[in-house]
């Protein structure tokens, strides 16, 4: 038996000097500390009642209370019991549906549903640039194309008021959630006006795809090509381009032949009902 020991013994410390290690790490027993469970119990009190408060903070905190520890032994506690600070998230005003996108509630005339978006950029200066944009889905018009260093709601609600004077009231009007769009004064305006709001579902863009494909071909054709020197030079531009997007410029969806000469052909109708002159470039086309 003394030999069969002798030949274990041997055999652990020909193991450790071939490994290169010390013997004592292979008897070596990890004790545990007699207070870990008082002190697991005050972390968990503590993360109950500030859930923002990393590992840290509760090290701090307990040793105000009196507790002997540093951050170290915190540290492993606190992963060891899989405590993590809650990532922060911005609270959200969910009101879209999918019933509002474009396929299920489609225009049908002039004025019918307009759709709108916000598109940014900024100058040469690297100041920044952001334009509302507004689209009537039936005619493919631009209606407004707006520029400025920054919007609120109040801001795009006195463009709203001065569209409904100069061209008049839409049925309906389609956007994302964006917080001007969805802001209480917004809302209130629009059910004054009997104005039905077609908000679509947070996260789904190709619901609001006609607004998506015209801020794409704004994008492509003036904001890619153009370096502004200003907000001043922005607006002009942004007027020039507007009128030959709706003069001149060419519509696939249209037969080719630019929205506001389309819009005029709709002048005989009262409700300005017309079939598209393209119906191969369905719905979300604005090219």
């Amino acid at each position: 038996m003394k030999h069969v020991q002798g030949q274990l013994r041997c055999s652990q410390r020909w193991a450790c000097r071939a490994l290169g290690q010390h013997r004592s790490t292979q008897r070596y027993v990890a004790s545990v500390a007699r207070d870990d469970a008082p002190l697991l119990k005050r972390i968990g009190e503590l993360v109950r009642r500030h859930p923002r408060r990393g590992y840290r903070m509760i090290c701090g905190r307990l040793r105000m209370e009196g507790w002997r520890v540093n951050h170290k032994r915190v540290h492993r506690l606190w992963r060891r019991e899989g405590l993590r600070v809650p990532q922060k998230h911005r609270k959200k005003r969910r009101l879209g549906v999918t019933a509002n996108g474009i396929v299920r509630q489609r225009a049908s005339c002039r004025n019918d549903v307009w759709c709108w978006d916000f598109v940014h950029d900024s100058d040469e200066r690297g100041q920044p640039l952001r334009w509302l944009t507004v689209v009537d889905e039936f005619t493919r018009e631009c209606v407004a194309l707006e520029v400025a260093r920054s919007m609120t709601a109040n801001d795009v609600l006195d463009i709203l008021v001065e569209l409904f004077k100069t061209r008049g009231v839409p049925r309906h009007i389609r956007s994302d959630n964006g917080p001007e769009f969805i802001a209480k004064a917004m809302r209130d305006f629009l059910k004054a006006t009997e104005v039905e709001a077609l908000y679509i579902e947070p996260g789904s863009p190709w619901q609001n795809g006609y607004a998506e494909s015209f801020n794409s071909r704004f994008r492509d054709e003036l904001l890619n090509g153009e370096i502004f020197g200003d907000l001043r030079e922005a607006k002009a531009l942004s007027v020039y381009w507007r009128n030959e997007y709706n003069h001149e410029r060419p519509h696939s969806s249209l037969g080719y032949i630019p929205p506001a000469r389309f819009a005029a052909t709709l002048a005989a109708s009262p409700l300005g009902a017309a079939p598209l002159r393209c119906e191969a470039a369905s719905v979300g086309s604005c090219n």
